[in-house]
């Protein structure tokens, strides 16, 4: 039980780091491979002070690594494998979506009935 409690604080931590749109968004760009800061914040379009708390929480669950390459900063992910569960997430998402969309057409087709 201890190490199933330990499990699923590694996971609620990653979905933690997760939780904010521009993490994911860091991650989604560094799924191409290793970028620059400079690069990623051309890419996802946040203030450098806003990019270097979001990496730093990141780097915290070592979800990305970095190395530095003179005055340089490169990012890039620790595991490949979590591109895979976002991907997972895209094809949960398009599932729920979908089913909304029948829903709602459900609907309309009942409040069309006289």
């Amino acid at each position: 039980m201890v190490v199933q409690n330990g499990l699923r604080a590694f996971k609620a931590g990653v979905f933690q780091a997760l939780a904010h749109p521009s993490r994911i968004a860091i991650v989604e760009v560094l799924r191409d491979g290793e970028h620059s800061a400079g690069a990623i914040q051309e890419r996802v379009g946040l203030e450098q002070a806003n990019l270097s708390q979001h990496l730093a929480v990141l780097r915290g669950r070592q979800i990305i690594v970095n190395r530095k390459e003179g005055n340089q900063v490169f990012y890039s992910l620790r595991d490949r494998m979590l591109i895979e569960v976002l991907d997972i997430m895209r094809l949960y998402f398009h599932a729920n979506l979908s089913e909304a969309v029948v829903m709602l057409e459900e609907v309309k087709a009942e409040r069309q009935q006289p």
